[in-house]
């Protein structure tokens, strides 16, 4: 498998530095052992001389990890959301196999997303989420999907109904503020309802469609 890379999107804050690193870096090196790949234990210093002078501003980073092992690193300007900011999502006819190895990691290939988005004009979707082949809830394109429960806490679908192990996500699980369920589309209705990613944060969102 030589056709696409291994990727991780980062939010770098003046004085703190990037946030997640850790979990960022683990996630490049799990799927790199699992798909061959070399190079991945050289992305914390790269990032780290990529940054010897640091950024006065946020950034967006991109690491990008070839499968010979080469990385290449950019950033841009990013503004952190309001806190009262809300997505609007819908549920897209293009479906996600549960049983495709690549969908567990964060890799160049993005036609199923791009395909899933192109259903909805951007201007009225902030997001799209994913069935896989058996109806149930996967992920976003960009994000994964987060349902409140009765006592607060948040839902997420589960790494085998076809979804990215989420750097958010993962640290939200750690933290006991998530946990996995299958879901349903059915069983949103009525629910608080949130998508999310390291980059951006958790997002509050409202389903339409």
């Amino acid at each position: 498998m030589t056709d696409f890379s291994l990727f991780e999107t980062m939010r770098y804050t003046p004085g703190e530095g990037i946030a997640r690193l850790s979990l960022h870096l683990k996630r490049l090196e799990t799927s790199a052992r699992r798909l061959g790949f070399s190079g991945a234990e050289k992305a914390g210093e790269a990032l780290a001389d990529y940054l010897y002078t640091p950024p006065a501003s946020h950034q967006r980073l991109r690491l990008e990890l070839s499968p010979t092992g080469s990385i290449a690193i950019t950033a841009a300007p990013f503004a952190l959301q309001p806190d009262d900011t809300l997505w609007r999502i819908a549920i897209a006819q293009t479906r996600t196999a549960s049983t495709d190895p690549l969908i567990r990691h964060k890799t160049t290939r993005r036609a199923l997303y791009e395909a899933a988005r192109a259903e909805f004009p951007a201007a009225e979707t902030n997001e799209v989420i994913l069935l896989n082949e058996k109806g149930e809830l996967a992920e976003g394109t960009i994000t994964n999907l987060f349902v409140e429960d009765d006592d607060g806490r948040l839902m997420t679908p589960p790494i085998s109904s076809g979804c990215l192990a989420g750097v958010l996500r993962s640290s939200l699980i750690c933290a006991r503020k998530a946990y996995n369920r299958r879901l349903r589309p059915e069983e949103l209705a009525g629910r608080t309802l949130y998508v999310g990613n390291s980059l951006r944060g958790l997002i509050r969102a409202e389903l339409i469609g």
